[in-house]
């Protein structure tokens, strides 16, 4: 099959043929007292709740579009997968939805719950020793088994997926001025900001990433993929090993910039989604709230400001300390 451009109606088309295996999710104009102080009172703000997507994060998406183009032969013989949980997740759900079977390898630091999940979806769980290892068992899988392999974050078909979200968001809301995303690979920010990008041309796309773990940061400034030496981020699902070409090219060509943010403005962001939204976040969803309270601010100040809220896969225990956390932070730096 011939790798898709991503044009306006391939990202139609791609939305049509995922249906009701995903849901289309809300927006929300958000409006808090926090916001009034920190971006002026003119700022105006809309979450897309990409949350409250099946399996709980944007993921599906993707994994549901690379996975629906599979030929009969690749369906019967199964897919793998390599993640800390989110993508592991999807794929788990979007191979049952398919009639596929799944066998995903895990990280150690996984979540209890997210292995949990995938198994109670049905896909065979292994735990590596670590991402090199995940990564090298799924290789291992991929040739021995003969299933295909769905790259977490890389590819034509997972950034048309993803940009099946700009769509929906620009039939939901006022044209912005700027977007606001997460980035750990680039496959939801590649594709939701060439979505943006053709369907709001004036919209400045910003990027956000963790302190510790920086890649697409240190990939814009070398001008190449580049490798992330260690990962040090509570935002486990924001830390891939490296950069590759294909989403690095596309974040490359549609975002502005890229914004770090430490891991105490990920918790204050995750407290004030709790307390000003009633959201309930992992810290990954809170980067781009984080970057909009701090290092953003006064550049989206008097603006209409898109941020997307892109997962919710954490337990409560987790949330809970992460949140304490995040009420001792008196501001965002």
């Amino acid at each position: 099959m011939t790798d898709p451009a991503i044009t306006i109606d391939a990202i139609r088309d791609a939305r049509a043929a995922l249906g009701t295996r995903i849901v289309t999710t809300p927006t929300l104009d958000w409006e808090a007292d926090e916001l009034r102080d920190r971006l002026g009172p003119d700022t105006r703000v809309n979450l897309k709740l990409e949350l409250f997507q099946r399996t709980g994060t944007f993921k599906p998406r993707g994994a549901l579009t690379v996975m629906m183009a599979l030929s009969e032969a690749q369906r019967a013989r199964g897919v793998t997968a390599v993640s800390a949980g989110n993508h592991a997740i999807a794929t788990a759900y979007a191979a049952r939805t398919l009639g596929i079977s799944a066998r995903v390898v895990m990280m150690p630091t996984a979540n209890p719950a997210r292995i949990e999940r995938c198994r109670r979806l049905g896909a065979e769980v292994e735990i590596a020793a670590d991402g090199a290892a995940a990564f090298e068992r799924a290789k291992q899988i991929e040739a021995e088994e003969g299933r295909v392999f769905v790259h977490p974050f890389e590819g034509p078909l997972t950034a048309l997926g993803t940009a099946t979200i700009g769509l929906e968001w620009a039939s939901q809301t006022e044209p912005l001025d700027v977007l606001i995303c997460p980035i750990g690979g680039g496959g939801l920010c590649g594709g939701l900001a060439t979505a943006i990008r053709l369907l709001m041309p004036e919209c400045r796309v910003f990027g956000v990433e963790p302190e510790g773990a920086d890649n697409m940061y240190r990939s814009f400034a070398q001008g190449a993929p580049a490798t992330n030496a260690k990962i040090a981020t509570i935002a486990d699902s924001l830390g891939p090993p490296y950069s590759l070409p294909y989403s690095f090219g596309l974040c490359r060509e549609a975002v502005e910039e890229i914004v770090l943010v430490s891991d105490d403005a990920l918790r204050a962001g995750m407290d004030l989604l709790f307390r000003e939204a009633r959201l309930a976040v992992e810290p990954a969803a809170a980067a781009a709230t984080a970057a909009l309270m701090g290092p953003l601010a006064e550049r989206v100040r008097g603006k209409r400001v898109g941020v997307i809220v892109c997962g919710a896969n954490i337990d409560i225990a987790g949330f809970a300390a992460q949140v304490e956390a995040g009420k001792r932070i008196t501001g965002l730096q």
